[in-house]
């Protein structure tokens, strides 16, 4: 794996179609928000929002294109599986509370429900946050061997999982220090002062 075998026109390519696609996002996931609310156009807004997996299926495909045509793998494709697997775990639950706010603002909906603070919802709510933070890694390393057996009997092809391991310390990480750390030091946190003026 060395700087010479890489190909570092395809890999800036690929790193402008990451971020490419983290625009289109977010522009794409607003534009139909704002289509279903402001502009009442709720048709338009579900179409618009449906599309949204869409710009993270291009981004598959391009990376996929990249490698059977002969590009270097390199940390831009770990990129792209690793953007993929957080865009599918965490991406449902981000237009729900999304679409809950605009609701709220331009639809006279109900306040977006805050996490738990403390309790057993508390346990539950980090428990679940880093099941999605898992299934992002493991959506991740999917994609990775597919674009690993893509990528043909290269030795640079290895460069793919250097990220895939920095991911899999995240996740480890993440556990210890989120669900673990709250399921452990579960004592109930002080009311907050609306709950304290409530019991009086």
């Amino acid at each position: 794996m060395t700087a010479a075998a890489e190909s570092p026109g395809q890999n800036n390519a690929l790193l402008v179609a990451i971020l490419t696609c983290e625009i289109g996002f977010w522009v794409v996931l607003l534009a139909g928000l704002v289509a279903r609310y402001p502009l009442r156009r709720p048709r338009l807004g579900g179409f618009l929002l449906a599309a949204v997996p869409v710009v993270d299926l291009a981004l598959v495909a391009f990376s996929a294109i990249d490698l059977h045509t002969g590009g270097s793998p390199g940390l831009a494709h770990s990129l792209a599986a690793a953007y993929l697997g957080v865009s599918v775990a965490f991406g449902p639950d981000l237009v729900r509370r999304m679409d809950a706010r605009f609701a709220h603002r331009y639809a006279d909906g109900p306040p977006p429900p805050k996490p738990p603070r403390h309790g057993p919802e508390k346990i539950r709510y980090e428990w679940a946050l880093w099941g999605r933070c898992a299934l992002a890694m493991v959506l991740s390393a999917a994609l990775t061997l597919v674009l690993f057996l893509l990528a043909g009997p290269q030795s640079t092809a290895l460069a793919l999982w250097n990220f895939q391991i920095q991911l899999a310390v995240i996740t480890v990480a993440w556990l210890l220090f989120g669900p673990v750390r709250v399921s452990v030091f579960s004592a109930k946190e002080p009311l907050d002062i609306d709950e304290k003026g409530s019991g009086t």
